[in-house]
């Protein structure tokens, strides 16, 4: 016979739960705020440009001209670059840490991945200064003339540039992604693989069966990662250039709106200029909230699905070869 709950551990469990609830929507209410101050200060800039602010090229701050283009431009093409570099590394992590590494090192590797998300941004600007510009530089040196002449690859050998900005981030990138997707693998239930085995699938094959159940969480954090990237501000400053245009190449020096606003906040002299540099910080803002919440919401789902499924039979993603 279940036991009624007495008076008294009601009204502690009442009071328990709305002082969690008050914590958790102080989250909401501060997120909200800034998103408001943002606004609230940049709309100087909004009345005056409109639309056209963040599709024009110029950003002259004497002739009182801002576009903040190649800003997200600059912020954009690092990032998706970023992700298209560290993907395959970070997927290649998770699958070797959950599914191939042995016990005995499983654990280390585990803590030294996740211990790069630890390392200042400072830090990885100065390692790219030291060591990672003066490589990049090698590279476009000595790169052939006829792809020079391929406009991915033209421009000067200055080292400092998109390509920089690119594997820099990349660097940073990797242990969000890879530690996400290998917890993605984890929620995997084992009677997937255990099935694809059955089937008479390689070990391979079955790896290919867990990426296939978990490929929206592991997208999820391919996403978690590209906000990441989204923010970056100081490693980036550092070695991609600081230079306000639109170049599809990977040896120019471009900017990003994260750097423009650490480069020239300090030096807006008018009320415009300002406005303008809040501005890009509202929609840097409104980018990378939603892009994170993208990726929380596909990782959610994937754990929902296990949840649901589990306790019953579920269909089981078997690559063709081991069908």
């Amino acid at each position: 016979m279940q036991k009624t709950p007495s008076p008294r551990r009601s009204a502690d469990d009442r009071v328990f739960r709305l002082g969690t609830g008050v914590f958790a929507l102080l989250i909401l209410l501060l997120v909200a705020a800034i998103g408001y101050e943002l606004f609230k200060d940049s709309r100087l800039s909004i009345a005056k440009f409109g639309f056209a602010f963040w599709g024009t090229k110029t950003w002259d701050p004497v002739a009182g001209e801002f576009g903040a283009f190649p800003f997200i431009w600059g912020t954009l093409y690092s990032s998706f670059l970023a992700i298209l570099i560290s993907t395959p590394i970070a997927i290649g992590i998770a699958v070797f840490l959950s599914e191939l590494s042995p016990r005995a090192i499983r654990t280390p590797l585990a803590f030294l991945t996740e211990l790069l998300a630890a390392i200042p941004s400072i830090v990885y600007g100065l390692w790219g200064i030291f060591v990672l510009v003066p490589i990049v530089r090698q590279l476009e040196t000595f790169a052939p003339g006829w792809l020079k002449r391929v406009p991915l690859f033209s421009g000067p050998p200055l080292g400092v540039g998109m390509l920089s900005a690119g594997l820099i981030l990349a660097v940073m990138v990797i242990p969000f992604t890879s530690s996400v997707a290998r917890e993605v693998l984890k929620a995997v239930p084992p009677t997937q693989r255990e099935a694809a085995y059955a089937l008479g699938a390689t070990r391979w094959e079955a790896i290919q069966a867990a990426l296939r159940y978990g490929r929206t969480g592991i997208f999820g954090a391919i996403i978690l990662g590209l906000g990441r990237a989204i923010g970056e501000t100081m490693a980036v400053t550092m070695v991609i250039g600081n230079n306000p245009q639109v170049s599809a190449s990977l040896f120019a020096p471009q900017y990003s709106m994260a750097a423009v606003i650490a480069n020239e906040f300090t030096e807006a002299a008018d009320d415009l200029y300002l406005s303008a540099l809040i501005e890009i910080g509202l929609v840097l803002f409104i980018i990378t909230l939603v892009i994170n919440a993208l990726s929380r919401l596909l990782i959610w789902s994937v754990t929902r699905e296990v949840k649901v499924k589990k306790g019953r039979a579920a269909p089981v993603a078997v690559p063709e070869a081991a069908a």
